[in-house]
């Protein structure tokens, strides 16, 4: 999925720091042998101790087949990778 970004997206801080996150989370799954682009994908913000983005890799069809989540966590901060969590 190929888009082009204007400059009113580029201007948009959260949007663009969700897509640097985003991206450092799909890295990070890849790296561990996770097939992102047949994951369903959720992300949510948390405060604790901080702000970080906690981003869901799951089964497409949940129901289906159950488990096996993979949960990258990011500070929102600098993008770095503050844990990582395995379903089961």
């Amino acid at each position: 999925m190929s888009m082009t970004l204007t400059h009113e997206d580029l201007a948009d801080e959260q949007a663009v720091s969700l897509a640097h996150i985003l991206a450092t989370a799909n890295r990070r799954a890849r790296q561990l042998g996770w097939d992102v682009a047949q994951s369903l994908v959720t992300i949510s913000q948390h405060f604790d101790g901080g702000s970080f983005w906690r981003i869901n890799y799951g089964p497409v069809n949940p129901v289906a087949q159950r488990g096996g989540d993979l949960i990258v966590e990011v500070d929102a901060e600098n993008a770095d990778v503050k844990r990582v969590l395995r379903g089961q």
